[in-house]
């Protein structure tokens, strides 16, 4: 069973539409029992890190997050803001993270030769492979998916990094450690870019 964690973190049906075009159903819930019984997680999100992890705590979703992750090695995807709560903390914020992947999130910082460029950078964005991995394999030619953000991951270990895109300069765009991944821009938006890396997604077992 697939859930999509429901938060209050944004439009959220969307992922669940995108699973059912590629023929798998998800559940959308803030139940800690149901997603204790899931075996894959997705936790999107749209919005500000402290009130994501506000809402996570509120919710009492934090240690059933906690126990599935790191005891269970459930997988989980985060997307987006649900990808930025993953890591240890947010320039954005003050709360810590659910530090399940080593790994700050920082706003873009752009210098005298890219100034003109906007933020939040919204729209369409080339991403680029930096090892292989199931989540990835098989993906489109010239993989691009639909961006809406002003902050980027930034990784403790490069290792972790699993895709890269250029706003400005290179920054990570997706990331994989062990069962955790997460992906800054949004599957359930970019078509049938999005339906080849949820169906990937679908198929991981998490190592």
């Amino acid at each position: 069973m697939i859930a999509i964690i429901d938060y209050d973190m944004g439009n959220i049906g969307s992922v669940a539409n995108m699973l059912k075009k590629i023929g798998h159903k998800a559940i959308i819930t803030r139940d800690a029992q149901i997603i204790a019984d899931a075996d894959r997680l997705i936790l999107p999100g749209v919005g500000a890190f402290d009130s994501g992890m506000q809402q996570l705590h509120t919710m009492g979703l934090s240690a059933t997050l906690e126990q599935k992750i790191k005891q269970d090695n459930v997988p989980i995807l985060g997307i987006c803001l649900g990808a930025q709560l993953l890591l240890n903390s947010s320039e954005e914020g003050k709360l810590p993270g659910l530090g399940f992947i080593e790994g700050k999130v920082i706003r873009f910082q752009f210098d005298s030769s890219n100034k003109g460029l906007r933020v939040p950078f919204m729209g369409w964005g080339f991403v680029h492979s930096t090892k292989p991995h199931p989540l990835v394999d098989s993906l489109p030619e010239e993989p691009r998916y639909y961006f809406v953000h002003s902050y980027h991951f930034n990784m403790q270990n490069a290792e972790d990094e699993l895709l890269e895109s250029n706003y400005g300069y290179r920054y990570a765009s997706a990331f994989v450690r062990k069962n955790v991944a997460g992906v800054q821009f949004h599957p359930e938006k970019s078509h049938k870019f999005g339906m080849a890396l949820l169906r990937n997604f679908v198929n991981w077992d998490g190592q």
